[in-house]
């Protein structure tokens, strides 16, 4: 059987972060990738937003890990010359009774460590953009948009100049205990292969709760928690969307409503709503425009008929179901799920992207604090 010191599962932005922090520590690593590239799943079918951090509850991992996160990234990004733009987001109110929510916004997102954030008056939002409509908004000029592909190639780049391999084509369907380290069962029929590692690092997007089912101790501190998924449906703008600026409408029940995100060439995107699905799908239906056209005419009203076209979708790997409440991502370790060697990531939405480099850092402290490094010492970054 084949020995591992760290193998990474997954090969989405995070679980590069992750492979990277740890090859940069010293670590031997291995990352395991189900697709034939990395970056195939959720990763890749996102907004790209940088995201300030406005609504988290401040005592929450996402808000501990998207701010210090977002800096983190951008400086990244200025260094290695990655494409991105700080193009700021108005967060519009629809109404009177939806402005009185906004200082409480700004508060919450002040103490979560955006920074430079301004109330702004429905003359000022239309003096910044003149096409919007809205009783009033919140700008927050820390907001930006990125590569995230180019992203992911540099994080690939880094951990593989610091030793780290990626094995794509090698899907891991369990994670068994086996004496401190995992046994990981990888690969399916003939090529079917099994391999230690003295830690594995659940980072496998849709498929993480599904693995951490099989590998959850039975006096855990708390249950497994299931697997959610939200689709987000996006439909595209045809010709140039008239705003330089994200705009978004306040949050909706799990998710952020259907905002206008721009891409780095300027191109307008609306989305993503909210399905709750029970398999895994990536058709747009184009009648749910309808309900598009409706919501974006809220705070654009001269969007005209027929301007929006079925575009990509992305599915969210939620704990949590309709109807109840947001829940946190859940980085477990042994302390949680009670089985040495193993970290699960679960939940890992929104804002993942942006957190991925201070996520990856939590993730190697966990490591060295639950001391599952049995065979080479972990460095300090």
């Amino acid at each position: 059987m084949e020995q591992l010191d760290v193998a990474v599962i997954g090969a989405g932005v995070v679980g590069l972060a992750v492979a990277r922090a740890f090859a940069r520590a010293g670590r031997e690593v291995v990352i395991l990738e189900r697709a034939e590239s990395f970056g195939a799943g959720v990763s890749s079918r996102n907004s790209e937003v940088l995201h300030a951090g406005l609504y988290y509850p401040t005592d929450s991992l996402r808000a501990a890990v998207c701010a210090p996160g977002r800096k983190r990234l951008y400086a990244y990004c200025a260094e290695r010359g990655i494409a991105h733009k700080r193009c700021g987001k108005l967060l519009v109110a629809a109404d009177a009774a939806q402005a009185e929510r906004l200082p409480g916004i700004a508060a919450q997102a002040a103490a979560n460590g955006a920074e430079d954030l301004r109330l702004v008056s429905a003359a000022g939002a239309r003096r910044m953009e003149p096409a919007l409509c809205c009783a009033a908004a919140l700008f927050s000029p820390g907001t930006g948009i990125i590569d995230s592909h180019g992203l992911m190639l540099s994080l690939l780049a880094d951990a593989e100049a610091a030793g780290a391999a990626l094995a794509v084509m090698t899907p891991v369907s369990a994670i068994v205990p086996d004496g401190g380290g995992a046994v990981l069962h990888c690969g399916a029929g003939a090529d079917a292969f099994a391999a230690r590692a003295n830690l594995a690092v659940n980072c496998a997007g849709l498929g993480s709760v599904p693995l951490a089912a099989g590998a959850w101790g039975k006096n855990a501190k708390r249950p497994c928690p299931r697997r959610h998924m939200a689709k987000g449906n996006y439909f595209s703008l045809a010709g140039r969307a008239p705003f330089s600026r994200l705009i978004y409408p306040l949050p909706e029940p799990g998710g952020l409503g259907v905002h206008l995100t721009l891409d780095l060439a300027g191109r307008g995107r609306f989305g993503p709503d909210v399905e709750w699905i029970d398999e895994e799908t990536y058709t747009v239906d184009p009648a749910r425009g309808e309900a598009f056209y409706a919501s974006i005419r809220r705070y654009w009203p001269g969007l005209p008929d027929g301007a929006l076209a079925p575009d990509t979708c992305g599915i969210r790997p939620k704990i949590f179901g309709p109807g109840e409440p947001t829940a946190d991502f859940l980085v477990a370790g042994p302390e949680t799920h009670g089985i040495p060697g193993v970290i699960h990531l679960l939940g890992i939405e929104s804002p993942g992207l942006t957190a991925c480099l201070a996520l990856a850092d939590h993730v190697a402290a966990l490591a060295g604090s639950e001391k599952t490094a049995t065979s080479r010492s972990v460095k300090s970054t």
